[in-house]
């Protein structure tokens, strides 16, 4: 995974956070385990190409151009994130799985991880998928790397 510092935007992330929790709860309450299998979708697709990055297009071409939010540009590597939501991803393809074949509880139990984590990295920035990639860099996993300080 490349770690070559990028500029990101923070906004668009917390974005991205908030549609997450929104949709995936959402489904929940509505009991539509569609949601969640779309958010899923969205999260991993986005994850292989940005440009399928649905939330995030949508910060960009409605939220931006509407002074809905104002970008938070940081200088960071990319890669931790999209293996943040790569995770995120296939919890709510397993959940999703599990309540399509009528496991309710553990379908919802996966959902609400990410809910959860989601939720924890919006309103106290620390980002679960993040440390977890950054700790397989300690580990001397191959293509994950160690947070640099430069």
């Amino acid at each position: 995974m490349n770690t070559s510092k990028n500029k990101i935007d923070l906004n668009a992330l917390k974005f991205n956070q908030a549609s997450i929790i929104i949709l995936t709860a959402l489904g929940f309450i509505l009991n539509e385990p569609i949601l969640t299998a779309a958010v899923a979708v969205v999260l991993i697709a986005g994850s292989i190409d940005s440009r399928l990055a649905v939330f995030k297009q949508f910060y960009r071409y409605v939220v931006l151009p509407f002074k809905i939010l104002r970008p938070n540009i940081a200088e960071e590597s990319s890669a931790p994130h999209n293996f943040a939501q790569t995770l995120g991803g296939i919890f709510l393809s397993i959940g999703s799985v599990l309540l399509f074949e009528n496991y309710s509880v553990p379908g919802w139990i996966f959902a609400w991880i990410v809910i959860l984590l989601a939720a924890a990295n919006l309103a106290f920035g620390f980002c679960t998928g993040c440390f977890i990639y950054f700790q397989l860099g300690k580990f001397g996993v191959p293509g994950f790397h160690v947070r640099s300080n430069s």
